[in-house]
């Protein structure tokens, strides 16, 4: 982990699945989601890298890139060479040495439910962060990803802690409940999560521990602003 007077590193993780399943809908990262945490991390002075499970380009949700889902966030993102750059040659995150990062971040969208969510290297990094009380952010769907994750003592993580994800209320306002692989409110409230929501698409951040999530894309700045604080502290 770095220390000192080091820069401090945010690993921003994003899926490598572009279809939902077998429905075959487009999908990728939601780009606020990625957009909002990545200039209000590098603004605070943090060093923010990109992987992804494949590596190289991770697909952005094409719905999210239109109004009237835009935000002063995408509109930068897209005009902007390096962020650009960086978000089409994403590290495989097989590769990297995650221990040099002092937290963690990952944005949502629909793909991370087929990939993310069970592999065992994004499983055994999360742990890994979180026993060590580097922080995890984790916005909308991403919080699918702590479905399987187990602590030392093998206890599931969420387990009587505080957070929040994505409503099965929202995913069935927008019909798309029934294509996902499962459910994250109904897997998260199984493990023993105490998961927090408000109204449909209204922002919200619950921080328990090391655990940072968000509900909806709304929650994507203040989630982010909430990590900056984190690691100013």
């Amino acid at each position: 982990m770095a220390t000192g007077n080091q820069q401090k590193r945010v690993l921003l993780v994003m899926s490598s699945v572009d279809e939902m399943g077998l429905s075959g809908k487009q999908t990728g990262t939601w780009f606020t989601e990625l957009a909002a945490p990545y200039y209000i991390l590098t603004e605070a002075g943090y060093e923010v890298v990109f992987a992804s499970p494949k590596g190289g380009a991770a697909p952005i949700d094409l719905l999210s890139m239109k109004a009237p889902f835009t935000t002063e966030y995408t509109e930068r993102f897209l005009n902007d060479p390096v962020a650009m750059f960086a978000a089409q040659h994403t590290r495989k995150l097989r590769e990297i040495d995650y221990s040099t990062f002092d937290a963690l971040f990952v944005p949502g969208g629909y793909g991370l439910l087929w990939d993310l969510a069970s592999d065992s290297y994004t499983i055994k990094m999360i742990k890994d962060f979180y026993e060590t009380d580097r922080p995890v952010a984790m916005v909308c769907h991403a919080p699918a990803v702590l479905r399987d994750v187990k602590l030392s003592t093998g206890e599931y993580l969420v387990k009587g802690v505080a957070l929040t994800g994505f409503k099965n209320d929202e995913d069935t306002e927008i019909e798309l409940l029934h294509h996902l692989l499962f459910s994250l409110e109904d897997e998260l409230k199984g493990r023993g999560a105490n998961y927090i929501s408000k109204a449909n698409w209204e922002a919200n951040v619950v921080e328990d521990g090391a655990l940072l999530t968000g509900q909806s894309p709304a929650s994507a700045p203040p989630l982010a602003l909430a990590l900056k604080d984190r690691l100013a502290a």
